[in-house]
């Protein structure tokens, strides 16, 4: 017999994760009638941290009435699988862009574990015998049988009182800010909207349309993530940077490898290297996309430019010179098979790779690392927010030796950290979009952030917008009705 769920009397949100951390968002709302997750991501960096994607999840997952995701990078979609492998067996919302993506994104992170599984285990270096998959390629497979649909900027029922809104969030291809609006009482007296910026693009997004402002949200809760919340972006600066240690790279003879992630980061930094060959910013040296999940993600982004999608900016095949594919530096090698791969790291004379995963967590940059981190004469490049305990993250820091593949290899290897290219808000344009709210909400709550960044957040808000602003602690509860 089921035991019946303790409603509340009015909607309670609860942390669950994304808290103290830039991973596994996870945002519970419970309201007197239902129970639904925003984002189910998966926990990345700190040991400490991915650690919790094996403990059972805080609620049980049968009792969860729906899922609304933000958006299709792994840090917020990735734990679905387990989600639904744990009983959750309800719908999942989120834009058709997104559905697209995830249908790229958790296959191949299922595929990822199981390949990382069976390395670990044929090297022998994994403290559990035998490892295992937190998933499987097959249960993602599943779980996409449970993926809807809903286009931006239309009012959707997605649980007994509770009706979701979805608007452009500017950060890869079909994110979404998503307002719930929760009515309960007789005849739907009492109303609260809940708003979850997921992760807030840019107001000048090279490829994608800005992020919708809160005045038709109307929210009394704003829940704002905070990557970037202690820093301004320095996107010529960037740009510069990036020609500058290509053409350094280039005169020695070495090859420049960029951990990139497969979403997003990829079409950026393809779409800027186009501009910089055409203006002979670098020179025309070979570069290669090698990440399978990139290139389905790429062929997603090509799609979306080529229909003239509303997430898109206007002319984007226009914007890149010459017009023509805004993705195509000229001479892009699109590796998708193992043997390509390991082509490139004993090819001849200067190149550059892209390759997944971003952060260097996994993916096939593992291997080119391990190839080109040696060398002298290579320059790895690193594009986006590095989290703790990735090796990302210890590059960036200046680490001399990280461990890769079950081993330790030395950093001779130029590394440079361009975390500007980015394609989330900074401090200001977080707070210029809060202020965008038609009236002060009841709260504000900063969240997917490193401690620093949620406070210096927090506190700009509190100072500049005079409003309750609050970084919530992990698994906290609170109350709005």
């Amino acid at each position: 017999m089921e035991t019946p769920i303790a409603r509340p009397e009015a909607p309670v949100l609860t942390f669950l994760g994304g808290t103290g951390t830039v991973t596994g968002s996870r945002f519970l709302l419970d309201t007197p009638d239902a129970r639904v997750l925003v984002d189910c991501g998966l926990f990345q960096g700190l040991k400490e941290l991915r650690l919790r994607n094996w403990a059972p999840f805080p609620v049980d997952p049968s009792t969860i009435d729906a899922v609304v995701l933000t958006h299709a990078h792994v840090d917020h979609c990735g734990y679905l699988p387990a989600l639904a492998v744990a009983g959750f067996e309800g719908p999942v919302h989120c834009t058709p862009a997104t559905a697209a993506l995830v249908g790229i994104v958790l296959p191949d992170s299922g595929h990822l574990q199981e390949e990382e599984a069976r390395w670990a285990n044929r090297r022998g270096y994994s403290k559990h015998v035998p490892a295992l998959p937190l998933y499987t390629e097959d249960d993602a497979r599943a779980l996409l049988a449970q993926v809807r649909t809903t286009p931006f900027d239309t009012p959707t029922g997605v649980a007994p009182g509770v009706e979701v809104t979805l608007q452009p969030a500017g950060h890869i291809l079909g994110s979404a800010i998503a307002t719930l609006e929760v009515t309960w009482g007789g005849q739907g007296e009492h109303v609260r909207r809940f708003t979850f910026s997921g992760d807030l693009g840019r107001p000048h997004h090279p490829l994608l349309s800005p992020p919708a402002t809160l005045a038709r949200a109307r929210p009394d809760v704003v829940v704002v993530e905070s990557t970037y919340g202690d820093r301004r972006h320095d996107d010529a600066g960037a740009v510069a940077a990036l020609a500058d240690a290509i053409t350094r790279t280039a005169h020695r003879g070495g090859t420049v490898v960029i951990p990139a992630f497969a979403v997003d980061r990829t079409e950026v930094l393809l779409h800027h290297l186009r501009r910089l060959r055409a203006s002979g910013a670098i020179p025309p040296v070979p570069i290669s996309v090698d990440s399978p999940m990139a290139l389905r993600s790429l062929a997603v982004y090509r799609d979306a430019a080529d229909r003239g999608d509303p997430d898109v900016r206007t002319g984007l095949s226009e914007l890149a010179d010459g017009g023509g594919d805004p993705f195509d530096p000229g001479d892009l090698r699109e590796v998708h098979d193992v043997e390509g791969s390991k082509a490139l790291d004993t090819a001849r004379g200067p190149q550059i790779i892209i390759s997944a995963s971003g952060m260097a967590s996994g993916g096939r940059v593992l291997h080119h690392l391990a190839r080109y981190l040696p060398d002298h004469r290579s320059t790895i490049v690193l594009v986006g927010f590095q989290a703790q305990g990735t090796r990302g993250r210890a590059l960036a820091e200046g680490a001399r030796q990280v461990k890769l593949l079950g081993r330790y290899v030395a950093v001779r290897a130029e590394v440079v950290d361009l975390p500007a290219f980015s394609v989330h808000a900074d401090a200001d344009e977080l707070v210029d979009w809060l202020a965008t709210a038609p009236a002060e909400p009841e709260a504000v709550y900063v969240v997917h952030g490193e401690p620093a960044a949620s406070v210096a957040l927090a506190e700009t808000v509190t100072d500049r917008l005079g409003w309750v602003c609050v970084v919530p602690r992990d698994g906290e509860r609170v109350a709005h009705g």
